[in-house]
């Protein structure tokens, strides 16, 4: 039977799911933080099929004239053979999901569950927010996102696998390899935004058939209030980081990594 969630659950869940998505800072540290902290059960499929449906909603809303341009020009590519500068960044998105899509295959399910350790996760979310605040030092940042060769792509698409590991942060990772590339703070971020599509996506449609084959009952008024708040609330985190991040740089999402990861260590060690 699906847990019956109050709003103060799916407020937060919600609000947790819109903002970690796409924010370096592990989703995973904050989801197995917050049930510690207010004593909550696994929230249940449906409200994670929610969630996913309303952050998927906000990234493509936000980028729906980017995507609109990719795939007009990757359509056309097909039969003209004349690549575009919107229609290879829409093959480098394709090809930097294989890795994540092979790795996720092959995970055994039983190494995933020990993965979610909380110690292991705490460690991850520091060392990998080590590795975010050095490339934004030492990244060069003078290329754009149009910019990328297939060795780049693959470069950021196997980190984003890394993210398979909790704590890792799917955003952080494919934002640090792409700062390690020369990439500027903003086209970096673009590009791990329009990564996340095919991620989201194909996350989305795994919990959507683990709920159909399910023979829970649905909290409707859940489902409708997560999507709408984890829509919303990822829709605002992409427009605000992406209009800060050259300004305040990659710092202050490591330093809460930092913190994030200790006081995980002081909950549970």
């Amino acid at each position: 039977m699906e847990p019956m969630l109050d709003w103060l659950q799916i407020t937060l869940l919600a609000l947790i799911q819109g903002l970690t998505e796409f924010l370096p800072i592990s989703s995973s540290g904050h989801l197995i933080l917050m049930p510690n902290l207010f004593g909550w059960p696994d929230q249940g499929l449906a409200f994670d099929v929610a969630v996913h449906i309303g952050t998927l909603s906000a990234v493509m809303l936000y980028f729906r004239r980017d995507i609109w341009l990719m795939a007009r020009d990757w359509s056309g590519s097909l039969t003209t053979r004349q690549p575009t500068s919107n229609s290879r960044l829409a093959w480098w998105v394709i090809f930097a999901t294989i890795p994540a899509v092979l790795f996720g295959l092959f995970l055994n399910n039983g190494l995933e569950e020990a993965l979610r350790n909380p110690l292991i996760i705490a460690a991850t979310t520091i060392g990998f927010g080590v590795l975010l605040w050095w490339s934004d030092i030492k990244g060069q940042q003078i290329r754009d996102e149009y910019s990328l060769s297939f060795k780049d792509i693959m470069i950021i698409g196997i980190a984003q696998a890394l993210a398979l590991i909790p704590g890792t942060s799917r955003s952080g990772i494919t934002i640090t390899a792409a700062l390690m590339l020369g990439l500027t703070r903003e086209a970096a971020a673009r590009f791990s935004f329009l990564l996340s599509i095919p991620i989201i996506l194909g996350a989305g449609l795994l919990k959507t058939k683990d709920l159909i084959e399910s023979t829970h009952t649905v909290q409707w008024e859940a489902m409708i209030g997560g999507t709408v708040i984890s829509a919303v609330s990822a829709y605002i985190v992409i427009s605000v980081f992406l209009k800060w991040i050259n300004r305040i740089g990659m710092a202050p999402f490591a330093w809460y990594r930092f913190a994030l990861g200790a006081l995980l260590i002081y909950l549970f060690i």
